[in-house]
């Protein structure tokens, strides 16, 4: 997801589309670089082939509380920050059949279909990352307003607050997959980051990312034992065989270096950054808090409907897996097998990354959670000189105005 759990700071340059086909990280960057591809990002979205595939099918007509029709967008576009993949599973799922993919713009759109009824607008979903010169979904608010809605991490929402706000409606994931992993037959005594920093083992991580500077500015990792060299390639951590610890997602190397990469496929060891005090909300479908007023009575309706998407996708996810791994292959993205996506809809699952937090509902935010990231990434950026939004509070990057509490994860 994945969501931003690896936010850069403006020192480093941006990230080359130079990962494997097996890495699926997701640096964004906030440089000169990325603002300058902005409008090429925008630009580049103008031409391409189309071909169509299966979504699911509406099988009852849509009633009053259902219609979309003349409350939304006639397209609710969304815009991504990464390739289509298990993390962006109850968005998937909205979309009906007679699918419409776009190769070349790697957009997909349908009608949108909630729980078996067509809601009379369609769904338009953008790939991120690669797929736009990784400029940040949350700063294509402001550029392009064709777009309703963006994901953003609430990292990511609060280095953003002061030029480019946004505030989240909705969020997929109740925990971030992000994830240090290990060899655990170097390393068995491992169980926890703290462990982790209490050793001597090097950890490899992308350069600038914020979680590195909350876990070596508060002590949990040495800064000399952190290396910024890793760039999305297995090479070190099978050269040393395991010798390294390294960054990745619970939802995509922990499967790949199991079973898909030739050169380890053998058990790693993991452990969630989350749970290292770095509660962040990963991929946080938000808006243009100046647009909220207008979209209100469209999100009043919509957001349940993502609510009860993600219940039935985690509950039944082939599917919209189905539709996911064709959209990897259609957009050249890269390969994401369909034993992966089951994978890490299961993982999400039995991991709490798709959950209800510490109540009964789904999609809702939790603001002590919101106001803790604030209070760790605050001082990180106004030492990075990109100061958060002076008097920036947790209610200023989301709200819980349109969830529905009766709706969650049994």
């Amino acid at each position: 997801m994945l969501r931003n759990d690896s936010i850069s700071s403006p020192r480093t340059a941006q990230f080359s589309n130079r990962r494997r086909p097996w890495a699926q990280h997701r640096p964004w960057r906030r440089t000169a670089a990325v603002v300058a591809v902005l409008a090429i990002a925008v630009a580049g979205c103008d031409s391409g082939d189309k071909s169509s595939a299966e979504g699911q099918s509406a099988n009852r007509s849509a009633g009053t509380a259902d219609s979309l029709k003349g409350v939304c967008p006639d397209t609710i576009a969304v815009q991504n920050n990464w390739w289509p993949q298990a993390e962006y599973g109850a968005l998937y799922r909205l979309l009906g059949k007679d699918v419409k993919i776009d190769k070349d713009k790697k957009i997909v759109s349908a009608p949108l279909v909630a729980s078996g009824a067509d809601t009379g607008v369609r769904l338009e979903v953008r790939a991120g990352g690669p797929a736009n010169n990784f400029t940040p979904a949350s700063k294509l608010l402001y550029t392009d307003n064709s777009l309703t809605i963006a994901g953003s991490d609430i990292d990511q929402a609060a280095q953003f607050s002061k030029d480019s706000p946004v505030q989240g409606v909705f969020v997929p994931m109740d925990l971030s997959p992000l994830v240090l992993m290990w060899d655990p037959a170097t390393y068995p005594n491992f169980k926890t980051i703290v462990d982790i920093g209490q050793s001597k083992a090097t950890v490899l991580t992308f350069q600038g990312s914020t979680y590195v500077d909350y876990l070596t500015g508060s002590g949990i990792l040495k800064k000399a034992q952190v290396e910024g060299s890793y760039d999305g390639s297995p090479a070190r951590f099978i050269k040393e065989k395991g010798q390294v610890v390294q960054q990745g997602y619970l939802t995509n190397e922990v499967y790949a270096y199991e079973n898909e990469i030739p050169e380890w496929k053998k058990k790693v060891g993991w452990t969630l950054v989350n749970d290292a005090g770095y509660p962040n909300y990963p991929e946080v479908l938000t808006v243009r808090p100046d647009r909220k007023a207008q979209l209100a009575p469209c999100l009043k309706k919509l957001v349940p409907m993502l609510q009860r998407a993600t219940v039935e996708y985690a509950n039944d996810p082939a599917a919209t897996n189905e539709l996911i791994v064709k959209l990897t292959t259609e957009f050249n993205a890269f390969p994401y097998s369909a034993a992966r996506a089951a994978y890490a809809a299961k993982a999400m699952k039995d991991n709490g990354v798709l959950g209800n937090g510490s109540n009964a509902t789904v999609g809702d935010f939790d603001p002590a959670r919101v106001q803790r990231i604030i209070d760790v990434v605050s001082p990180i950026f106004a030492g990075q000189r990109t100061p958060v939004k002076d008097g920036l509070k947790s209610d200023d990057l989301f709200t819980n105005e349109f969830i529905d509490t009766s709706i969650g994860l049994k």
